[in-house]
């Protein structure tokens, strides 16, 4: 299919053939007809782009204090791959479009095959011929209704003004002022009529102002003072019951204005981007109600609502940002919103670049509602070739990794891509992510023979002989069953799996499969030089050691997805793993008992804090201190180990210290921080084309992952809890299974 992306980096728009995204739970799938370009939004994004590093740092100095921190942390160069790696990515530009639903996800059972929709969402209601986007996000136009596409895909801005008009509390026989007469001012003037308001505009461009008055506006100006005299002709000399600043401009000029028209005790909404420096005397003298609208309206930027389809109960927040998608649909059903008058250019998606073109007046031309349209026959390439098969001989050879990978996030894409890149003995067949740009993206930056949307083209692909998984973790037991069924050779970034049920599923998988298929888990700590020299100095002491492993990890926020128990199972399930494995390693034995206890604070931060206390086979205890209180500017990981008269420190993979008999010994590794990851992928490589041992002993995979697991079982009772790896395997090995 085709869609409109734009390069981070140098802000350039290209319409790209990518696969058709995947349908996902809770989500449908919709051929799309029309979608609106916003002059506004996609504007600001595109301008944006177009900056240079300099300006951008300016622009976003919050970012910039990022990268600083990263610098401190991780060194000079990773901070730059990673500052690379983001500026690398397409955006997908658009969030206002209609079409119809080719495809339900499961979850979704008021939307059938066949519904004409409105679509919302940056990410979702993009710019291609189809889009997969969450339930609440869509709107269904009402059967037999003349509604035209082109008129929906004005539904998202619709419910902008709408939202705006509800703020403002607008009343029938309210005089109410809009300054700014664009896209956006045009359906609040519609919508305000519709309502029964007195509604007065303002626009510094005539044109605009002119046709304001087309669409129900009782008056119009084109000044300051123009307009403050109309509020008063209109409401006998009390100024305007309420005024909707729908400009965008960085100035606070609309925001003074606005102060001055209004009436005593008048609320002004802020529903465009303006400048916000609001006049204290002005505003206190009236005591003006000042309100900032956010976007379509109650649900926006809440992932329970948008992303997983959780609604807000009618008799408790009655306007939703869905239901006012359907109000506004059913204006324009009634006739009594007319958006044709607003539309003034239409570009088919071939040819979308000069919509960008318009809008930001490279062109010069006058401009309101510009459409991208679409064919009304598409195909759905859910697979795109990037080269051809040459390489088939390689890749069918057993001798090298023929590799297929599941996800392109933001890890895969800084650091696990990079890595296997630089593989020796690998041959890149096939790249899949749910997202068709970024899999096209990723592909064709790392050198991928195809990209695809749909998992089982990897899967079942004959010219790959391993799969690598970087996909969310709540995926990866799955992922990992269907690759072993297939007899593929499976490396999984951490964590293996999310619950007990699918670790025991993974052991019997694994036993059946008579190590025809490895598996291998992203511990990559371990294998970082500075680990290795770690456990080398250690090697020859046969006493149990004392460890204890630092982890300032930094707060984050609770609705990321990482802290989702469904998608992420929480930091301790996704990140500890590390942790327990690396002591793992540097204890030489399996942990036989677990205790978490949390550390009491801010309410933001209780379930990130925890000290975890392991007790290994051997009579080593370790200690990890895994903190999200910290401040993100100081070293993120410390490791102490203590033992047989010696100690070793390693902060942050970067600088190793070691001490005996009164001599230390003190390693650093410059500007690039080194934690394994290359080196993990060398070792599995060579074990895959060996058929070799696994880098990682498979007990040692699946200990470091049943005592995570049930480090987060410790922590509601604060009462340590066995582990017992052997058993455990024992038990779910198929003989045992076939014994019960």
């Amino acid at each position: 299919m085709k869609q409109v992306l734009q390069q981070a980096r140098s802000g350039e728009i290209s319409v790209m053939e990518v696969p058709v995204p995947k349908l996902l739970p809770g989500c449908v799938l919709v051929h799309i007809a029309a979608s609106l370009v916003s002059a506004g939004t996609e504007r600001a994004s595109y301008e944006f782009a177009n900056k240079n590093l300099l300006q951008k740092a300016k622009a976003r100095p919050d970012l910039v204090r990022e990268v600083i921190n990263k610098v401190r942390r991780d060194g000079v160069f990773s901070a730059v791959a990673a500052v690379r790696s983001r500026l690398d990515q397409p955006n997908a530009l658009g969030y206002s479009s209609a079409g119809t639903v080719i495809g339900v996800g499961e979850g979704v059972t008021d939307l059938k095959v066949g519904d004409r929709v409105a679509c919302a969402g940056a990410s979702y209601a993009v710019h291609a011929e189809f889009a997969c986007v969450p339930r609440l996000l869509v709107a269904r136009i009402r059967e037999g209704s003349a509604v035209s596409f082109e008129d929906a895909a004005f539904t998202t801005l619709g419910a902008v003004a709408l939202h705006g008009v509800r703020m403002a509390e607008a009343k029938l026989g309210d005089v109410v002022a809009v300054i700014g007469l664009g896209l956006l001012g045009q359906l609040t003037v519609q919508i305000l009529k519709a309502a029964g308001c007195r509604v007065l505009g303002m626009d510094i461009a005539a044109e605009r102002a002119e046709l304001a008055l087309h669409s129900g506006a009782d008056d119009v100006s084109i000044s300051r003072d123009g307009l403050r005299d109309l509020c008063l002709k209109h409401s006998s000399g009390y100024g305007a019951d309420a005024v909707l600043i729908t400009a965008e401009t960085a100035s606070s000029e609309p925001v003074d204005v606005a102060g001055e028209v209004a009436r005593d005790r008048g609320v002004v909404v802020a529903v465009g981007t303006v400048g916000m420096d609001i006049q204290r005397k002005l505003y206190f003298e009236k005591e003006l109600d000042f309100r900032v609208s956010r976007s379509y309206g109650p649900g926006r930027y809440d992932s329970a609502y948008e992303q997983k389809g959780r609604d807000y109960p009618i008799g408790y927040v009655r306007w939703t940002e869905t239901r006012n998608m359907e109000a506004f649909l059913e204006l324009l059903s009634e006739d009594k919103i007319d958006v044709k008058l607003l539309i003034s250019h239409r570009f088919p998606i071939e040819r979308a670049q000069g919509a960008y073109d318009l809008i930001t007046g490279k062109v010069g031309h006058p401009f309101l509602g510009v459409l991208i349209t679409y064919p009304e026959q598409a195909e759905e390439t859910r697979e795109v070739q990037l080269r051809g098969k040459g390489s088939a001989t390689l890749r069918a050879n057993k001798e090298s990794m023929a590799i297929g990978i599941l996800g392109a996030g933001n890890f895969a894409m800084s650091t696990l891509l990079p890595a296997i890149k630089r593989l020796r003995a690998a041959e890149l067949v096939g790249l899949c992510a749910a997202n068709g740009s970024h899999a096209r993206h990723a592909a064709e930056k790392f050198g991928f023979g195809y990209c695809a949307t749909d998992e089982e083209k990897i899967l079942h692909d004959p010219d790959v002989n391993t799969v690598v998984i970087a996909t969310r973790h709540h995926l990866h037991a799955s992922q990992i069953l269907a690759a072993l069924e297939a007899d593929k050779h499976v490396f999984c970034e951490k964590p293996l799996c999310l619950n007990e049920i699918d670790l025991a599923e993974i052991v019997h998988a694994y036993a059946s499969r008579m190590r025809r298929s490895l598996l291998m888990v992203g511990f990559n700590r371990r294998f970082a030089p500075m680990a290795v020299k770690m456990k080398a100095f250690f090697k020859p002491m046969q006493e149990p050691l004392a460890l204890h492993y630092r982890v300032n990890a930094g707060f984050v926020a609770r609705d990321h997805w990482v802290n989702d128990p469904e998608q992420g199972g929480g930091r301790i399930l996704g990140e500890v793993c590390h942790f327990v494995d690396f002591l793992t390693f540097l204890a030489g034995a399996l942990p036989i008992e677990v205790q978490t206890r949390s550390v009491n604070g801010l309410e933001t931060h209780s379930d990130d804090n925890v000290i975890i206390a392991l007790r290994f086979a051997n009579g080593s205890q370790g200690t990890i201190s895994y903190l999200a209180n910290g401040d993100r500017s100081y070293s993120k990981e410390r490791v102490e180990v203590f033992g047989g008269g010696a100690v070793a420190v390693l902060e942050d993979f970067r600088h190793l210290e070691l001490a005996r008999h009164g001599r230390r010994q003190t390693f650093r590794s410059g500007f690039r921080q080194d934690k394994g990851h290359h080196a993990e992928l060398e070792a599995f490589a060579a074990a895959a084309c060996s058929q070799g041992e696994l880098p990682i002993p498979f007990d040692e995979i699946i200990s470091t992952t049943l005592t995570t697991l049930r480090a987060v079982e410790s922590r509601s009772s604060a009462q340590p809890i066995e582990v017992d790896t052997a058993d455990f395997i024992r038990s779910n090995s198929p003989s045992r299974r076939a014994a019960s």
